[in-house]
């Protein structure tokens, strides 16, 4: 028998306790409420009292893992509530060696989808990294219509797609909202903050915005987990999405059914090569 999202919600205080109870664990990163009944926030309980005030409903949206990196050399462990989504974040952290997994503490959800469109695109679930488990886990699924988006932008010609994009990249107000959400978009310092004579601009016009969104699409490519945290959190609401499946699409096109963040010692297809390439340079 499923379990009801209070019984979750009272399972995720319980071992958030137990956690913290140990003495090894410094906080627990999960979500509270707001004074908006449908809005939800990040929320880092560091007492067994301040468990109780973690939450789990339909409007728990923001990852969790990303949270991890404020503290990347921890004195003790983190404990994470993690959703699939966010155990593939994690996955991609520990493996761009950003984390380590001994310093975390991974509370599985099985989650039955959010708020969020996004979430009706999700093949995992289920988390697929954790320390304990809470619900029971569901079948695994294959979403058809991966790419059927990306499949009916490419019918159109390269003028069109080329206005469509400077549209969108005309609305750019280069928040880096993107890349703070992103948990692929990990380095310690980012190459737009750097400043170098002839490197990234940071006037926000359409030839620089148009240079961010593109080299930061190249950087996260093969590293996306598609939890389309980017797009959600855009204020000027680029589908930002659409540009990194794009990639993804020609990736699986090249290489064969890719995913990333997952449970294994796969590299990122962008990260290496052999020389099976398809590719004539090679």
């Amino acid at each position: 028998m499923a379990l009801s999202e209070k019984d979750i919600e009272l399972k995720i205080r319980e071992e958030a306790k137990k956690a913290l109870a140990t003495g090894e664990v410094s906080c627990v990163i999960g979500w509270t409420t707001t004074r908006f009944p449908d809005k939800m926030k990040p929320f880092f309980a560091e007492t067994e009292a301040e468990c109780d005030e973690l939450v789990w409903n339909k409007y728990c949206i923001n990852g969790t893992a990303k949270y991890a990196l404020d503290d990347r050399y921890p004195s003790k462990k983190f404990a994470i509530i993690a959703r699939g989504c966010d155990s593939r974040a994690i996955n991609r952290m520990l493996k761009d060696k950003q984390l380590l997994r001994e310093n975390l503490y991974i509370i599985g959800v099985v989650c039955d989808g959010k708020e969020n469109p996004i979430c009706e695109e999700c093949q995992h679930k289920n988390p697929l990294t954790y320390d304990v488990l809470i619900g029971e886990p569901v079948p695994e699924q294959i979403d058809e219509k991966r790419f059927a988006e990306v499949e009916a932008f490419e019918k159109l010609s390269p003028d069109e797609k080329y206005e469509y994009w400077a549209k969108q990249y005309d609305k750019c107000i280069h928040c880096y909202a993107c890349r703070n959400a992103c948990p692929a978009c990990n380095c310690v310092e980012c190459y737009a903050d750097q400043y170098r004579t002839g490197w990234q601009g940071k006037a926000s016009d359409r030839i620089q915005n148009q240079v961010y969104g593109l080299t930061r699409a190249f950087h996260v490519g093969d590293r996306c987990i598609e939890c389309g945290e980017c797009e959600r959190v855009c204020p000027m609401g680029l589908p930002i999405m659409r540009q990194t499946r794009k990639m993804l699409k020609d990736i699986n096109d090249l290489f064969g059914d890719y995913e990333c963040g997952m449970p294994d010692d796969a590299m990122p297809v962008l990260g290496g090569y052999t020389l099976a390439d398809p590719d004539e340079f090679m």
